[in-house]
């Protein structure tokens, strides 16, 4: 694998992570960068809160796919300071220091979470569906006003702002993923608002796959990465034009299933 191209994984030990490495360790030379120990990886025992630390892991690579971060919307700004803020600047400074061409940056779909009490928007994530056309929802997208709904989606909407930086200063490519909801169990059937936010786990992977692929000519972007539930408020439109995301899943194939 001498010549496949090298992509480094940081948050590797994640959920998400770990989709991703499963879906790419086949294709490309995989390098993680994680805090817990881990078996069977190739990578590197760092956190990204320390800069001088993580850089050995990013020497020699090509394509970082930042993961790492406190996940939970609901955490106080103690902990999304250094992990999110802090962190996330580290990864795009070691990667500027390294010469690496391309970053992928989790971002999530909380960037834009207030949206969710306006209408329909508001309905929908509650499972009132009354007279409401699904064909015909005004759908949020990477054009739409920025309104996070927590520290961790301010945290992210400064990554966001941190990788247009990047690219027009470094001319580093930047594609962030506004990340809808992707569970452990890999369905949606505890909780109602993800009949509309679902992203499958085999949806996850083709997307930060798509991502990682992107034509060299995709300097900085923003992508919503859900899948093709019916009931989907996020604009997915924009991500297939660009790079080709074409989910496969769709919330409502679990409507009928019962916990």
């Amino acid at each position: 694998m001498s010549d496949a191209k090298k992509i480094l994984i940081t948050g590797i030990s994640g959920l998400i992570g770990q989709i991703a490495y499963q879906d790419l360790k086949n294709d490309f030379d995989i390098t993680g960068l994680s805090r817990r120990e881990l078996k069977g990886i190739k990578y590197f025992r760092n956190s990204i809160t320390e800069l001088k630390s993580i850089i050995p892991a990013f020497k020699g690579q090509d394509t970082v796919v930042h993961l790492a971060a406190d996940p939970s919307d609901l955490s106080p700004w103690e902990s999304i300071l250094p992990n999110n803020i802090i962190g996330t600047y580290n990864v795009f400074e070691a990667a500027r220091i390294c010469g690496i061409k391309r970053i992928i940056f989790a971002s999530s779909n909380h960037v834009t979470g207030m949206h969710e009490n306006d209408h329909p928007y508001h309905h929908i994530v509650k499972g009132e569906y009354t007279n409401i056309d699904k064909k015909t929802i005004s759908k949020i997208s990477h054009l739409s006003e920025i309104r996070p709904d927590g520290y961790y989606g301010i945290s992210k909407s400064y990554g966001e702002a941190m990788g247009r930086y990047y690219n027009e200063t470094y001319n580093i490519s930047v594609i962030c993923l506004r990340i809808g909801s992707v569970i452990k169990w890999n369905h949606p059937l505890k909780n109602i608002r993800h009949f509309a936010t679902w992203l499958s786990h085999r949806d996850q992977a083709q997307l930060i796959r798509k991502s990682i692929l992107a034509s060299t000519d995709t300097k900085f972007d923003i992508f919503y990465g859900v899948s093709n539930n019916d009931w989907r408020f996020w604009n997915i439109e924009h991500a297939k034009k660009i790079i080709n995301f074409c989910p496969k899943d769709n919330a409502e194939e679990y409507r009928k299933i019962k916990t």
